[in-house]
């Protein structure tokens, strides 16, 4: 029987999401930004990539029963400050995951609707996009797309700034509670993203464009460590600022390094955090 005395724990975060065997992406990258954020990482794999940075050679899926019992394995013996939601391949998969949320009642979900991979392979069944929109928008704390992600959302090209606002105030109509539209895919030498609330904040960030090959995993570095801002008591805000810088630093870090003869990763130990003490709440299943 074990008698001993706890006083900390860790913040911990769970990413939800697809299993990368290239490491640049999916739960690979989510692990290692977790870590280097300070956090620790736990996982529930939605899905099976062969891939590496050239590209998807095939996917497969995990039974829905199987992810259930990832989630509630976690939940029941760890806890969870805060969800990053990755990959979700098929309709089944989105409602296991909506039953999770509400079944652990996870407050701090940061939803990263993952459709196309870099190499533009499709990561998503089109039957589980109005699942998505419909299970998984009004249960996350905040949906971050990208612009073809947001494109494939609203039915339309995402050209400009404005169009980028037009379309983040129809992803809140949607059942979003905020939205980050990134938009790194925009021509130009600055980087412009748009965080816009439900209760109409809106919030535009810029910064000068890091050029590099290397930019596999961007989004799912991006939506995990913004998980890992919220399991650390950041603000909304704060929690994308301090994502967008962690991830400029890991663009810029591996800008120079090749990995792979395709996109590579970022370097996601470019400035690494000492796993955080938090006082020991006493609750059970962290929210």
């Amino acid at each position: 029987m074990n008698n001993a005395v706890f006083d900390f724990e860790y913040p911990r975060v769970l990413s939800i999401a697809g299993s990368d065997s290239g490491g640049g992406a999916g739960i690979q990258a989510d692990l290692k930004t977790i870590a280097a954020l300070g956090c620790y990482g736990m996982t529930a794999i939605t899905a099976l990539t062969a891939q590496n940075t050239q590209g998807v050679r095939s996917i497969h899926g995990v039974p829905a029963d199987m992810l259930r019992d990832q989630i509630d394995a976690v939940v029941e013996d760890i806890g969870v400050h805060a969800v990053k939601i990755g990959m979700l391949h098929a309709p089944e998969i989105v409602r296991t995951v909506a039953a999770a949320i509400d079944r652990h009642g996870f407050s701090n979900v940061v939803l990263d609707p993952v459709m196309v991979a870099t190499s533009g392979a499709v990561l998503i069944d089109s039957p589980a996009v109005d699942v998505l929109v419909r299970e998984l928008f009004s249960r996350s704390a905040l949906v971050t797309p990208n612009l073809d992600e947001t494109a494939l959302l609203v039915g339309r090209a995402i050209q400009n700034p404005d169009d980028m606002e037009r379309a983040a105030r129809e992803l809140l109509a949607k059942g979003a509670r905020a939205v980050l539209i990134k938009g790194g895919h925009l021509p130009g030498e600055t980087v412009i993203d748009l965080l816009l609330k439900a209760e109409g904040l809106t919030h535009w960030m810029e910064a000068p464009r890091i050029h590099s090959a290397n930019t596999h995993g961007t989004g799912c570095t991006l939506s995990s460590a913004i998980a890992a801002g919220l399991a650390l008591n950041q603000s909304l805000v704060e929690a994308v600022e301090s994502a967008r810088s962690y991830v400029r630093g890991a663009l810029q870090a591996g800008a120079s390094v090749k990995t792979g003869a395709g996109s590579g990763p970022l370097n996601h130990s470019h400035a690494p955090q000492p796993m955080r003490l938090n006082a020991l709440s006493g609750r059970g299943q962290p929210v």
